[in-house]
C-alpha cells in the first residue's frame, strides 16, 4: 500500500497544483500581489516536485503524462487572462499568450482528427516561451508586490520578450504542424503507390 501511494504522489501534487488556482486567480485580481507570489512559489515548488519524483523514481502514469502539462498551461493561462484583464499587462499581451495555445491546440485537434498522428512533443522554443511567460509573470508581480518603483522597468523588459518568445514559438509550431503533415502525406502516398 505504501509502494501505491508513493507512485502516486507525483499525480497528487499536480492535482494540488490544478487546486491552487483558482486561488491564485483570486488573489491576482483583488490585486493581492504578495499572496499571489506566495501561492505561485508553491506551485512552483509542486511542478518541480512531481516532475523530480517521476523521473527520479520512475513514478510516472499515463494520467500524470497528460494532467502535469495542463495543470502547468491551465496555471500559465489563468495568471495571463486575470493579469490582463487586470490592466497588469496589455491586453494584446494576453490575447498573444491566449492565441498562442489556442492555436496549439486547434492544431492538435484536427491532427487528431484527421491524421494518424498522435505524439505531440513540446519543441525547444515552446519550452522557452513557457520560461519566459513564467519568468515575466513572476516578475511583474513582484514589481507590483514589492518594487512598484522599478515596475515599469520590470515591463519594459518582460512585456517584449513575453511576446517575442510567444510569437516565435508559435510560428515554429506552425511549422513543425506543416512539416509533420508533409511527412505523413508523403507516408500515405508511398503506401498507396
Amino acid at each position: 500500500m505504501p509502494t501505491r501511494l508513493f507512485r502516486n504522489l507525483p499525480n497528487l501534487l499536480t492535482s494540488l497544483r490544478l487546486a491552487l488556482v483558482p486561488f491564485i486567480v483570486q488573489s491576482l485580481w483583488i490585486a493581492s500581489y504578495r499572496r499571489s507570489l506566495l501561492l505561485l512559489w508553491l506551485a512552483g515548488i509542486t511542478d518541480a516536485l512531481d516532475g523530480y519524483l517521476a523521473r527520479q523514481f520512475d513514478w510516472t502514469s499515463r494520467i500524470g503524462a497528460y494532467l502535469d502539462p495542463v495543470g502547468d498551461k491551465l496555471l500559465l493561462v489563468a495568471v495571463y487572462l486575470v493579469l490582463g484583464l487586470r490592466g497588469a499587462v496589455p491586453l494584446w499581451l494576453m490575447w498573444v499568450v491566449l492565441g498562442r495555445d489556442a492555436l496549439i491546440l486547434s492544431m492538435v485537434a484536427t491532427a487528431l482528427l484527421v491524421t494518424k498522428v498522435r505524439a505531440f512533443p513540446p519543441s525547444i522554443w515552446g519550452k522557452v516561451s513557457t520560461v519566459v511567460q513564467v519568468v515575466a509573470a513572476l516578475v511583474i508581480i513582484a514589481g507590483h508586490a514589492y518594487f512598484p518603483n522599478q515596475l515599469r522597468l520590470c515591463e519594459e523588459i518582460a512585456i517584449p520578450a513575453t511576446a517575442v518568445a510567444t510569437i516565435g514559438s508559435g510560428l515554429h509550431y506552425l511549422w513543425m504542424a506543416q512539416r509533420r503533415l508533409r511527412l505523413v502525406g508523403e507516408a500515405s502516398d508511398s503506401v498507396s503507390s
